[in-house]
């Protein structure tokens, strides 16, 4: 098995954008499958570099320049990665928005954008039609994948490219990705990331998991988060392996996908592993290469069902935010202690300094190993802030370290582990969701004083929501109906599971719910309705 340093030191020396890592690996790894799409190779190295070509010239022949931000609304294809390439190569810039939200959260990230085309597919596209409509001038749309008779396909777009080139505007500190988290507000933020960011992310990868140029990855997650982005994608073509794509997660089939793609490697959330967990094994298939799973947070249990019964030998679990990717793991190399987020990322090349880590108090002042404190973090694939938000770009750093907002202690020999959230953010199946913004949706309901959403455990892993409730004297209402009003109003996935009507919440002085207060009152959720049991 190679290196880390050894795999990387194959291919030629590129400039740190997207398009120097394509054209380094295109020269070292031509006809080698990059993309794969249900285990069938999509394009080779070269394939896929003409083809962005192409790609980045018909996009420029319909006016988008550098600078220039495009929606992208659809499920993981293979027209998804190269539509983020041709992007990059003009330097413009990629905006993901989860294709499951309705207009209101999709028109607020469009609209804050201010994009200039949307990249969509036949389903979201009333929905996505319906978010950019305030938007002056008016987003044009193109079809990444499927037919629409309202829409021009991209294919189609590219086959009738112009011959003349683009102009090279692609440069390794051009942003090139805007995705938007939820922030504590409850207003998502455009964290942008750079060309730099991306590639160097993708080279951490292959050092967090030793990929290897034969290796074959399975992407699963959707490409509007960065693990697909910059762990899967980047970490496949930082390698020079291949990337199997598939559209979405499906328990019943993940095995026999796995076998039938040949995967070497896949990256799950916890809720995955617990899922995969508790099938029934019938469904599993013997047939499966898979070597490494990359995941977080795994327990022991989880480790031993994946290696006794599944046969995959080595999990790796580790720690990474939208803002700063890939902070930090268990060694692959080494030791991986259980519960653990593991030590601080490294690069394969020793001398490129990367992720830093402190543990600090309310005062920004290191703590002892051992005791509990906020998380900082310093990395070289920093954002590069939240867009038109200097505000909370500013209140987010101290002096070029990020400040996570999560809770850790740090033990004797380095390694991290993760104790709470100090944000207001629920982590529920690998989305984090702004307990203020469905704060606010619950408010809005005619029968409510007020409430208060926190994160509760789940069977799965992470986070569920529920929701505590003061109504209005004398009102009549329900569980279900405050769940029917959020599902109107908010993602599937922001829908709260329990629901408790309380006489009052506590509040500090200046009448801010004190929602610490209500996580660590165990009797709401025994008395919650539980609305996936009702």
């Amino acid at each position: 098995m190679l290196s880390p340093l050894e795999v990387l030191q194959r291919y030629p020396a590129h400039d740190l954008s997207l398009h120097g890592l394509l054209m380094s690996r295109r020269r070292a790894r031509g006809e080698h499958a990059l993309l794969l799409s249900h285990g069938t190779q999509h394009w080779t190295y070269t394939g896929f570099a003409e083809r962005v070509e192409a790609a980045a010239r018909a996009l420029h022949a319909r006016g988008i320049v550098a600078g220039d931000r495009v929606g992208v609304m659809a499920t993981n294809s293979p027209n998804m990665v190269l539509l983020l390439f041709a992007l990059a190569r003009l330097g413009a810039i990629f905006v993901p928005v989860n294709p499951e939200f309705g207009p209101r959260e999709a028109g607020y990230i469009l609209q804050h954008a201010g994009v200039r085309a949307v990249a969509t597919t036949a389903a979201p596209y009333p929905v996505a039609s319906e978010a950019v409509a305030p938007l002056d001038p008016a987003p044009w749309f193109f079809l990444l994948e499927g037919a629409c008779a309202d829409l021009p396909a991209f294919d189609a777009m590219i086959d009738a490219a112009p011959r003349a080139a683009a102009p090279p505007a692609g440069a390794a500190d051009a942003t090139v990705l805007m995705l938007y988290t939820s922030g504590t507000t409850g207003f998502p933020k455009g964290v942008m990331h750079s060309q730099r960011n991306f590639v160097l992310a993708g080279e951490g990868f292959v050092a967090r998991m030793w990929l290897q140029p034969e290796d074959r990855l399975m992407c699963i997650l959707p490409m509007f988060h960065i693990n697909a982005l910059f762990y899967s994608l980047a970490g496949t073509v930082a390698a020079g392996a291949s990337l199997d794509l598939l559209p979405r997660f499906s328990a019943s089939t993940f095995w026999r996908s796995a076998a039938d793609s040949g995967a070497t490697q896949v990256n799950i959330i916890a809720a995955i592993g617990n899922i995969l967990a508790r099938r029934p094994r019938a469904e599993f298939d013997p047939r499966h290469r898979l070597r490494v799973i990359y995941g977080a947070p795994i327990t022991p249990d989880l480790e031993r069902t994946f290696r006794e019964e599944f046969n995959v030998p080595i999990m790796i679990e580790g720690y990474g935010m939208t803002e700063i990717p890939g902070a930090c793991n268990n060694p692959f190399d080494g030791e991986r202690r259980p519960n653990s987020m593991g030590l601080p990322a490294r690069h394969p090349d020793p001398e490129v300094k990367f992720a830093e880590l402190r543990v600090v108090d309310d005062d920004g002042v290191d703590v002892a190993d051992g005791t509990v404190g906020e998380l900082w973090v310093r990395t070289p694939i920093l954002m590069q802030g939240y867009y038109k938000d200097p505000e909370q770009t500013a209140e987010s750093m101290h002096e070029g370290w990020f400040k996570t907002g999560d809770l850790v202690r740090r033990d004797a020999d380095g390694y991290f582990y993760f104790v709470a959230r100090k944000k207001d953010i629920i982590r529920r199946r690998g989305e984090n969701i702004s307990g203020a913004e469905i704060d606010r949706v619950v408010d809005d309901h005619p029968a409510v004083v007020r409430s208060a959403a926190i994160p509760v455990p789940s069977e799965l892993g992470e986070d569920e929501i529920l929701v505590a409730i003061v109504a209005k004297p004398g009102a009549h209402v329900g569980a279900q109906e405050i769940a029917d009003w959020c599902r109107a109003r908010l993602a599937a996935i922001k829908v709260p599971r329990y629901i408790v009507f309380v006489d009052a919440l506590p509040t500090t002085a200046t009448e801010r719910v004190q929602k610490f207060q209500l996580r660590g009152d165990a009797s709401l959720r025994a008395r919650a309705t539980d609305l996936q049991r009702a």
